[in-house]
This record gives structure tokens, sequence and C-alpha cells, in this order.
């Protein structure tokens, strides 16, 4: 049901990935010029996806084990998001021009903890219905 508190979860975790990235930077590079995700299209795709997976995942909620599986799937995206954000940052410090760090950065690790929450309550959804199915 679309009332359910995965669902909150998860329109958050949409926000996250397709409106803040838009608010706030990811980082600030040498020439103080502030760089934020729609200036890379391989980190605007990504976050993008993660929503539109967030989304998808939502309007899925008749089939909770594909629901779950797409949660589990955002939550590899948004990982490997963040190792492209972390191999970004940590590179050798003659190849990098970042200066500064924005909040844009820990966006998929507060993505993740929704999604993580989504997850949670729809696998005891799944446990609700199968105790009921056990019971008939």
């Amino acid at each position: 049901m679309i009332q359910r508190i995965q669902t909150i979860y998860l329109l958050i975790a949409a926000g996250i990935s397709a409106g803040l990235i838009f608010v706030f930077p990811l980082w600030t590079v040498e020439n103080e010029s502030v760089v934020f995700a729609q200036d890379n299209f391989l980190f605007l795709g990504l976050f993008l996806a993660s929503a539109l997976l967030s989304l998808i995942s939502i309007f899925r909620y008749k089939n909770r084990k594909s629901q779950f599986m797409l949660g589990r799937l955002n939550i590899i995206l948004n990982f490997i998001l963040l190792g492209f954000f972390v191999y970004r940052i940590l590179m050798a410090p003659g190849e990098s021009q970042i200066s500064e760090k924005g909040v844009g950065v820990f966006l998929p690790i507060i993505s993740i903890v929704f999604l993580a929450l989504a997850n949670k309550a729809i696998k005891k959804d799944e446990d609700l219905v199968k105790s009921v199915d056990r019971l008939r």
C-alpha cells in the first residue's frame, strides 16, 4: 500500500537524490569555483538514477520482493556513487584540484540510511504477510 512508512522513506531518499543535489555543492576547486552534481554528467546520472529507482520502488508496493530488490540495488548504486566521490577526493594531491569538500558529498550516505530504513519496513511487511498466511 502506498500509505506505508516505507513510502515516506523512499520519497525522502528520492528527494535527496533528485532535489538536494542542486542545492548543496559537492566541492570547491582551487580557483574558488563551486562544483555541483549537474556539472558532471556521471554524478548527475547516478543521482537521478537513484531517485528514479526510489520512485519506481514506491509504485511496486504490490510486489514486495521486487520492491525490496530495487531498494538493495539503489543502496548499491549509492555506494558506487560514494566510491566515486571518495576516489575523486582522495586522489594524489598533485592530481586533484579539490580544495574543500561540500555537503553534497555526504548526500549518498543520507540516502543509504533512508533506503535501509525502507527496506527494513518492507521486510517487516513481508514477514507479517507470511505469518498471516501460515495461520490459514
